[in-house]
This record gives C-alpha cells, structure tokens and sequence, in this order.
C-alpha cells in the first residue's frame, strides 16, 4: 500500500510521518516538493500531476492555510489552499479509487452557544479562514472515500504553540493578560497522529465509516484555563518564573481585537467518532503534560 502524505513539517504533518509509516510504504512532501514531486497546495496543477505520478492507495492531506487574520487580506491564497486544492485532491483520489484523509476545523461554526458541536450541526464561519476551510470540506466529501477531521486548538512541542508562549512570557514578565470567554479542548498533533492512523486501518476493512468526523480531546478549558495549566505545570516541574497561575488576568475577547473574529465556543462532540472506531479520547490535561515534559527538558 502506498500512501502520500502532504504537509510533512508541519505539527500534525510530522507526528503524521511516524503513525503511518507502519501502514505502507509512505512518501511525504512539504511545500518544497521532493524531485520533480510537488506538495505545494498553492500551486494545485502541479500537486495533482504529482498524485497522478505516485497513484497512492491514501492521500493524507495535513497542509493548509492557517493564518487566521492574514486569511482576511489574503481570500484568494487562502481560498486557493484551503478549498481549491483539497477539491482537486478529492478528484484525483476518486480517480484512483484511493482514500482521502482531511482536516478541518471548529472555525467553521459561528461559536455561539455552548454546547459542543456535533457533525450534524449548522455551520456558520465568522471569517474568511472558516470559509474557506469549509469550502475545503465540501469539495472533500463529494468524493466518496473520505475521512474528514475536525479539531481545535492543536499543539505540539514542534514548533510554536501556545503553551511556549505562555512559558516565554511568564519568564519576562510578573504579569499575563489571557481571553477567559474562548471556550475548547487542547489537542496534541500526537493524539491526531494516531487517530488518524487506527481510523484508517478501520476504513480499509470497513468502508462505510468513510465521512465526517469531529475530534478533539477531551474535556475543556479557557486560554486562561489553560495558560494557568502551564505555568502550574511548569513550577511544579522545578522552573523558575516570574508570574504565577493566580498573577494571569482573565480578559474577555472584546479586550483583545484581532482583524478576524474567533468562535467562542469550540467545544466539538467527538461522540460519533468514539463510537465508530471504538475509541475513548483522553482528556486534554494528559497530552499537554507530555508536551509540556518534553518542552521543558529540552
């Protein structure tokens, strides 16, 4: 089984190489390409030439546009990448007859509420970022062997992520100003790794699990919640930082304007999920322990 992994270096890309490796020989490109091979979702011609050279059995498509405010001044690059592409993706894969694995986002939903979200819900995007990733989905899905995953707030020790952040800033300063009203579930690059991969070895038996998933740790939190979490963490691991857990202002989103609106409820219901693949997610706290860990011995 051959399988194309696009989006390599990126944080779900890079836990992607190490879950998939065991189901079949893997070839993965990031923007750059490898050869004469392009992984570069700006440019689809190109991209799908490249499906059609390698005929893989599974796409797994982990690249994306995913600056959230530039996306509000770049509609047609985010449009390009987001929804352009993975159509063309659904299109080649289709004629290959090989699965197609895509992720998408809680940005799709207005965020109101606070209920989590189910897959049946109404989706309504705030911003251009959401539009598109929407757009994304729906080309996706009109090809019939498809898994699609929706998340939130993902992170890994790889690269930037919130939790660094929060570690740089407790380091500089005695105080922290956090949004208290964004509600969702911290969820590792990891823990989607893996989903990913035993929900594909599930779909090669089972086909009619192919569609729409939402999933996401368990639990919630705020990103004041959840910088307390950190910073709680870290001096109790033994770091020396300047402010403290209580020392973290909880400010609402209104205090801190960004040129595209965030959801205020991300909470996704990952219950059809669990079901279907018989699984239980862990709750959110455990995988961000695992980061942090690695995080802070490094």
């Amino acid at each position: 089984m051959k399988i194309l992994l696009l989006g390599k270096n990126g944080q779900v890309g890079w836990e992607l190489q190490r879950s998939l490796a065991p189901l079949g020989d893997l070839v993965a490109l990031d923007r750059s390409g490898a050869d004469e091979l392009c992984g570069d979702l700006a440019d689809p011609p190109r991209l799908a030439a490249t499906v059609r050279r390698i005929a893989p059995d599974i796409i797994v498509n982990a690249a994306a546009y995913t600056a959230v405010d530039k996306a509000e001044s770049e509609l047609e690059l985010a449009h390009r990448i987001n929804a352009l592409a993975p159509s063309v993706l659904a299109e080649e894969a289709g004629k290959l007859g090989a699965w197609l694995v895509h992720y998408s986002t809680d940005y799709v939903f207005d965020g109101s509420g606070d209920r989590p979200w189910r897959e049946t819900d109404a989706t309504g995007p705030l911003g251009v970022y959401g539009q598109t990733k929407l757009a994304g989905e729906q080309g996706v899905a009109r090809h019939a062997k498809h898994l699609i995953f929706r998340t939130s707030w993902v992170y890994a020790a790889r690269g930037n992520n919130f939790a660094k952040t929060m570690l740089r800033l407790a380091g500089e300063r005695d105080q922290l100003r956090v949004i208290a009203d964004q509600f969702g579930a911290p969820t590792g690059a990891e823990l989607l790794a893996d989903v990913t991969a035993h929900a594909l070895r599930s779909c090669r038996v089972n086909r009619q699990l192919a569609g729409l998933y939402h999933l996401a740790a368990a639990g919630e939190t705020s990103w004041h919640g959840y910088a307390q979490f950190v910073i709680d963490h870290a001096q109790r691991a033994g770091h020396s930082l300047r402010a403290r857990p209580q020392s973290i202002e909880a400010i609402p989103t209104t205090a801190y304007p960004t040129p595209a609106r965030r959801p205020l409820n991300s909470r996704l219901d990952c219950h059809k999920l669990e079901t279907a693949f018989d699984l239980k997610l862990p709750d959110w706290r455990l995988g961000v322990e695992r980061t942090l860990t690695e995080i802070l011995c490094t």
